[in-house]
């Protein structure tokens, strides 16, 4: 599946980044980081019961995260689709997972296809809604 690019290049490059930007900040396991890249206001949904508001709760999910189940992992996640919706909105689909520590490759268990609503605010583009769902049932 290929990507569809926006109209405009450099906001092709930029909605690419984000997620680029949380596989960084996971690979430091970096909660700081990784809920930077939200918005202030933004939900983040994941398997199981996981529901956050806001960028204070992401970033607490997460400090624990990477010092409890996440510790030593790191997460890949490559866009299959870039879509702009408004000039300020797009929506991103990606698939990947998290690699176990030693893994060079997502597990069929650990595989996922993830939604990101992407806002615009200033000149960077922050993660206003994600969630993601197993390929693998």
């Amino acid at each position: 599946m290929s990507a569809t690019p926006p109209s405009n290049t450099s906001d092709a490059a930029a909605l690419r980044a984000v997620p680029e930007r949380i596989v960084a900040a996971w690979a430091q396991h970096d909660a700081d980081g990784f809920a930077e890249v939200f918005t202030e206001d933004a939900t983040l949904i994941l398997p199981g019961d996981v529901f956050l508001t806001g960028r204070q709760a992401i970033r607490a999910f997460m400090t624990q995260a990477f010092a409890g189940p996440f510790k030593g992992t790191r997460v890949t996640g490559e866009p299959v689709s870039v879509r702009p919706l408004a000039e300020d909105v797009a929506v991103v689909v990606t698939r990947g997972g998290v690699l176990a520590p030693g893994d060079t490759e997502v597990t069929a268990e650990r595989a996922i296809r993830a939604t990101w609503v992407l806002a615009r605010q200033g000149g960077d583009w922050r993660i206003a809604s994600y969630q993601n769902t197993p390929i693998a049932a």
